[in-house]
């Protein structure tokens, strides 16, 4: 039996996907520690927990042990997990600590730090001789005044340990630089990392890695980027993932990507990069998580292969064993984003959207009425396509985002 820990913040709904995926493999028992009571699950997912254990931080290393050792003790008949693992960005060096400390497999906390500090992420890549953008970490205004002279304009601004392009803000010259320094001037505490804005095609690869070998990738287009959608919050952008993922096109990156896992320690599981093609051609490298996607690329990845990619990770991380699907479709996801400010009032398009596009939808989120915005870069829905070939989802995209239009006011 194989008894496992999933560690989140919140009982969400895609924390409870992983949590109904993970804990639906035979031999499979699964303890969950969150800051939520176990009653915040949906139904659907809660007969799936084996064991519940609610902390105020899942980031606090004490309390994540206390937790495990909380669940073993008084619903696990005294036995300790063989596991501990989750998909929370920001638990992934507390998860590492603790596997270290009970000697459970998994990612160690060296290898951690190098996925959640980007600009450590970054020390290592070059080190390593791969193309990743020019950075540096900076302590005060003046440090960052000059590393902004040395790097040059354009350039990001964003925090070491971010996720999800959250407080990420491009700077096009000194005025604006200022400006973001005074909203957060970085300290010794909190430091900022600068990074060269690369200008090009943003994209994400996907890698399954099994004892420290790459066996499997994936990969998708951001139309626009994600730091364009969350500083724009009117975009309805989509992610694209192609048939093509064996297109000779992108060796150069599969094969980069397979270097900077294993520079950075990579061990079991999904991993997500996001790269870049320049007008060049050339690529850059610009971070990776050690953990599966957001944006809905899971799914994507899902329904273009007819398998639950939540699975196929967990038994990778559970038992370091993965089989790789066939991909039978592009996918591809639009989100709908409310347009002004207040409450959503009015949903225009949609109805068009499903009677020309109905047999290509999969999956969708709808906004309702008098939803509050999400504030995040899913905004308030989506809409999930798939089609054998990808001009057929790439075309679906673009009349969504078209047709749809959410009023908030």
């Amino acid at each position: 039996m194989t008894l496992a820990v999933f560690v989140a913040p919140m009982l969400s709904e895609n924390a409870s996907r992983m949590i109904v995926a993970a804990a639906g493999i035979p031999g499979v028992r699964l303890g969950v520690v969150t800051h939520d009571p176990l009653d915040a699950a949906p139904a659907w997912a809660r007969s799936a927990i084996s064991g519940h254990w609610k902390v105020d931080s899942v980031t606090d290393v004490g309390a994540l042990e206390a937790a495990v050792r909380g669940i073993a003790a008084t619903q696990w008949h005294g036995e300790m997990p063989t596991h501990l693992f989750g998909a929370y960005e920001q638990a992934q060096e507390a998860i590492a600590v603790l596997r270290e400390r009970l000697d459970l497999p998994g990612l160690r906390p060296a290898a951690a730090r190098n996925f959640r500090d980007k600009s450590r992420m970054k020390d290592v890549l070059r080190a390593n001789g791969l193309p990743c953008a020019r950075h540096a970490l900076v302590t005060s205004i003046e440090a960052a005044e000059a590393a902004a002279r040395r790097i040059g304009f354009p350039l990001v601004v964003k925090p070491p340990a971010g996720a999800g392009a959250v407080s990420t803000y491009r700077v096009d010259d000194e005025a604006q630089l200022r400006v973001v320094l005074r909203q957060a001037p970085p300290s010794v505490q909190t430091p900022s990392l600068l990074e060269e804005f690369i200008v090009g095609e943003e994209q994400s690869l996907e890698t399954i890695t099994v004892g420290g070998r790459a066996v499997w990738h994936s990969l998708t287009h951001y139309r626009p980027t994600p730091l364009e959608a969350v500083q724009q919050q009117w975009i309805q952008w989509c992610v694209l993932l192609p048939r093509e993922v064996d297109d000779p096109r992108y060796d150069d990156i599969k094969d980069a990507a397979t270097s900077a896992l294993a520079a950075l320690g990579m061990t079991d599981g999904l991993s997500h990069m996001e790269w870049f093609r320049r007008h060049d051609g050339s690529i850059a490298i610009g971070e990776v998580g050690a953990r599966p996607p957001g944006a809905q690329i899971t799914t994507l990845m899902s329904r273009a292969h007819d398998v639950d990619m939540l699975e196929l990770w967990a038994r990778a991380v559970l038992f370091g064993e993965f089989t790789p699907p066939v991909r039978q479709y592009a996918a591809g996801v639009a989100f709908l984003r409310g347009q002004g400010e207040g409450r959503v009032q009015a949903m225009h398009g949609v109805d068009a959207i499903f009677r020309e596009l109905g047999p290509l939808i999969t999956d969708h989120r709808l906004p309702w009425m008098g939803q509050v915005p999400t504030g995040s870069y899913e905004g308030e829905g989506y809409i999930v396509v798939r089609h054998p070939e990808t001009r057929v989802v790439e075309a679906a995209l673009a009349r969504i985002v078209t047709l749809a239009r959410i009023d908030l006011g």
